[in-house]
């Protein structure tokens, strides 16, 4: 009986925890797209290898943070420090790509997307961090931002994948 109160109390705790988890997405994606200005998207600008580059990347983030926010409701710091610190090792113009992959991505990209990728990374080591030291508050606060950025880049940056950004 102890046990079916504490697992269904969980149950709970994580229900309104993944409530406010999407309340608070949405609420970026709102927020978002009210500030993302009118950027063109940079995915159709990019050659193809350098675009699957992105793609991938950005599906390997997805994953990470959906395991992110797994962790963080169940106490998982060393998962949560793990998949962040991937998320931060993953900075594009880090991984396969050739001079002329680089030359071709900073033709592409207007420079506060290079910066907003930057900070994004950034941010993701801070959480890595918070969860090194096992600080569940700070990781949720940077999971929340991790968020928002990730919503407000695709607002600027990628409303030909993410069109209801463009809706009103």
């Amino acid at each position: 009986m102890l046990c079916d109160g504490i697992e269904r109390r969980r149950d709970i705790e994580m229900g309104i925890f993944r409530s406010t988890a999407g309340t608070l997405l949405a609420l970026a994606l709102a927020v978002a797209a009210a500030h993302a200005g009118a950027a063109e998207p940079v995915g159709p600008k990019l050659p193809p290898k350098v675009r699957g580059l992105l793609l991938q990347e950005m599906n390997a983030v997805l994953a990470a943070s959906h395991e992110i926010q797994d962790a963080i409701i169940q106490g998982q710091d060393g998962v949560v420090a793990e998949k962040a610190q991937a998320i931060y090792d993953s900075f594009i113009l880090d991984q396969q790509m050739t001079d002329e992959d680089r030359q071709a991505l900073r033709a592409a990209v207007p420079e506060a997307f290079v910066k907003r990728d930057q900070a994004f990374h950034e941010l993701t080591g801070r959480l890595a961090q918070a969860a090194r030291d096992g600080d569940g508050a700070r990781q949720r606060e940077l999971f929340g931002d991790m968020i928002e950025a990730c919503a407000a880049c695709h607002a600027r940056y990628a409303t030909n994948r993410f069109p209801a950004f463009t809706a009103e």
